[in-house]
């Protein structure tokens, strides 16, 4: 997926350099299992094309909390939509998300996830820092915004370093959809039927 797809999530860069503080070292260990466990997925030769993509899934969905990155997404429209839109929005969102986290992460398929460091933006919101082993040396920079509730860790960003530029897999997204349901005058319909084509053109150019 290039840079101009419409199906990019490009996030704008964290200013990280402002921030000392560094995350505990149980956030660091949280990432560096998890992570783990979602690239091996993408490294089992002993799964196809459909178990490879459902058991990433799953383990995305105990990793990653989609329904409040699917909330971040629409910004103020997550309170304009009917509960059943909402509903439906949130399905169309996730099955997206987990095609784009798949797509870009399997371009990559690495040895091992290495943790560099980590930073705290708040006592519960941190930035842990990663890197994808390759065997080729084409290793590459994955930083993980972790957020912690009632002791619990989920993630909520992953950032890519892809050719140079950090891509965090939401920010522009939002902007693209709020502009969409800005024109269209805040049409449900009109976003649902925008997200599935994007995954139509994401599922039709995964690996086999």
């Amino acid at each position: 997926m290039s840079r101009t797809s419409p199906t990019l999530f490009a996030f704008a860069a964290l200013a990280l350099s402002a921030l000392p503080a560094f995350a505990d070292a149980r956030t660091e260990a949280y990432v560096q299992t998890n992570a783990s466990e979602v690239l091996a997925t993408l490294n089992d030769p002993a799964l196809n094309a459909q178990q490879r993509t459902e058991t990433f899934s799953m383990y995305m969905d105990k990793f990653a909390d989609l329904d409040a990155v699917s909330n971040f997404a629409i910004g103020k429209y997550s309170r304009r939509f009917t509960e059943q839109e909402l509903a439906t929005y949130r399905k169309a969102f996730r099955t997206y998300a987990l095609a784009v986290y798949e797509s870009e992460l399997d371009k990559y398929r690495g040895e091992e996830v290495v943790v560099k460091d980590s930073v705290d933006r708040s006592d519960t919101d941190s930035i842990v820092n990663t890197v994808i082993k390759r065997q080729d040396g084409k290793d590459m920079d994955v930083r993980w915004r972790v957020l912690t509730r009632n002791g619990e860790y989920q993630v909520v960003d992953v950032a890519l370093n892809l050719d140079g530029n950090l891509i965090w897999l939401g920010i522009e997204q939002r902007a693209q959809f709020i502009a969409l349901l800005d024109r269209a005058n805040g049409s449900a319909d009109a976003l649902i039927t925008k997200i599935e084509s994007m995954t139509a053109d994401l599922k039709a150019s995964k690996r086999n």
